[in-house]
């Protein structure tokens, strides 16, 4: 029998209390976008309390969870592919709990108990907190639903439990929902309005992972640009808000300028931003700390004005242009990569060729390049026919990225025989003899190991390249270390 709990439900502390000491075992999987796994560190926070450790065996488990992603169909499919295994596991461990989390929770709500059978718990990105009260349904034998969007929550007050860290990079959450109305994104339905986090909670969060040895952050949101702290509330409010919020309120800009401030040898880097709140200030204060990394992820998703329409893009290509070109006599050398949607309903060919003249335009660092997926219950999906023929959208698509290819290897090349600073992240994945990094425009970088170690900032020189990475040698410490 379903049950939907009701968010301010206290459960029973001697189970609780009892859960706390049998220190369970939790497996989480995470899909999509980088928020979803920004969001498995805060539910393995909240667990943590109820006394869960983490696993990397599934079959040690006693609770099994999958954050999810609605963006595209293949995303949901891949999801419904790993539930059978969790299935066949739980034939042999009849006590493990398997629960559902995240936007393909939120889209599907109850439906998803009876869509799969596996499943015990279905709980979507804003109701985590009640994820205590939840578990202690399902162990008493009930599934168990909580999907309720909230207009406040950001989970500033939860210090994430970082998983499979590499010890140097970390995702901070700086926003949460979305307000801009995209016809193909089902974003504002599953993640709720947006809201911005209070930026002395994010600072206390990066000081923290600073003091723990992190170099680098991404600052994390649907849409950072969007970020507006004036004391709480949703930021379509922000024109209620008192003067003295209004004159003390703080932007994106002026967070990225505080977080620079304050850990002046930490990289920052943010994503994602979107072109129509995209703003130059934003730009001048990547210009002004060098430990901003100067690489800018700024979706266009068609080069058709009237595709943009058709997609409620508040922008125009002319204006994504005047933004290009902005960034680049602000930031030459800053590196700029996109997300491309192809085959939208009714798009054209005269569509597709414009949007392969805007990339010729821009010629992007690096994009990430989809067909069309209908989402069910988006504008696209009740008022547009998904009326571009599969074949056409693979051609396009292959179109898209070999082009994408070709640019992607122009700006690398653009490295060659220079020197640069590279953070060292891990083992490259071709070679246990070299590291692999990133350079501040978000460039892998490959090189001989040596005597350097996980964490370091090296100078590397490049010698040679791929269109998707530079190749070189070291050349000492840079002065970040």
């Amino acid at each position: 029998m379903e049950k939907i709990i009701d968010e301010k439900k206290q459960g029973n502390s001697l189970v609780l209390e009892q859960q706390k000491e049998n220190s369970r075992k939790l497996y989480i999987e995470s899909y999509g976008c980088q928020m979803n796994f920004s969001d498995s560190e805060i539910v393995a926070s909240i667990l943590a309390k109820e006394g869960f450790n983490t696993t990397q065996k599934m079959e040690d488990a006693d609770l099994v969870l999958v954050n999810t992603c609605s963006i595209r169909d293949k995303a949901e499919q891949t999801v419904r592919k790993r539930l059978e295994k969790f299935n066949a596991v739980k034939r042999i461990n009849p006590k493990m709990k398997v629960g559902v989390l995240g936007c393909m929770a939120e889209r599907l709500k109850s439906k998803f108990l009876e869509e799969e059978k596996i499943v015990d718990m279905v709980v979507g990105p804003d109701a985590y907190k009640d994820l205590p009260n939840l578990i202690q349904e399902i162990d008493e034998g009930r599934n168990a639903v909580n999907v309720i969007l909230s207009k406040e929550e950001t989970y500033g007050d939860v210090a994430p439990v970082r998983l499979n860290t590499n010890g140097v990079s970390a995702f901070v959450s700086i926003t949460r929902g979305c307000d801009n109305m995209c016809t193909f994104c089902v974003v504002p339905f599953t993640r709720g309005r947006e809201r911005s986090r209070d930026p002395q909670s994010i600072l206390k969060e990066v000081s923290d992972l600073w003091e723990r040895g992190f170099k680098e952050i991404t600052l994390l949101g649907q849409n950072v640009d969007s970020y507006l702290w004036y004391g709480g509330g949703l930021k379509k409010d922000f024109e209620k808000a008192s003067e003295m919020q209004k004159a003390t309120a703080v932007d994106f800009s002026e967070l990225l300028a505080q977080v620079a401030e304050a850990h002046p040898k930490m990289r920052i880097r943010f994503s994602t931003s979107n072109p129509q709140d995209m703003t130059l200030d934003v730009i001048r204060t990547m210009a002004k700390y060098p430990n901003i990394c100067k690489h800018v992820h700024l979706p266009v998703q068609s080069g058709s004005n009237r595709i943009l329409k058709e997609m409620n893009r508040l922008h125009t290509r002319e204006e994504y242009f005047e933004l290009i070109d902005n960034i680049r006599k602000i930031l030459p050398e800053c590196s700029i990569s996109q997300d491309m949607i192809i085959g939208f309903p009714t798009e054209t060919a005269q569509d597709h060729q414009d949007t392969l003249e805007l990339m010729e335009y821009v010629k992007y660092d690096f994009g990430y390049m989809f067909t069309y997926s209908e989402r069910p219950g988006t504008m696209a999906a009740r008022k547009l026919e998904d009326d571009v023929p599969e074949e056409i959208k693979k051609k396009r698509l292959t179109e898209v990225i070999n082009l994408q290819q070709k640019h992607s290897a122009y700006r690398t090349k653009q490295h060659l025989h220079k020197t640069i600073e590279v953070l060292v992240e891990g083992t490259s994945k071709k070679s246990d003899e070299h590291w692999m990094g990133r350079n501040t425009q978000n460039t892998v970088v490959v090189f001989p190991k040596e005597h350097y170690k996980v964490g370091d900032f090296v100078n590397v020189k490049v010698n040679d390249c791929t269109t998707a990475t530079l190749i070189g040698e070291p050349v000492g410490y840079s002065e970040n270390n």
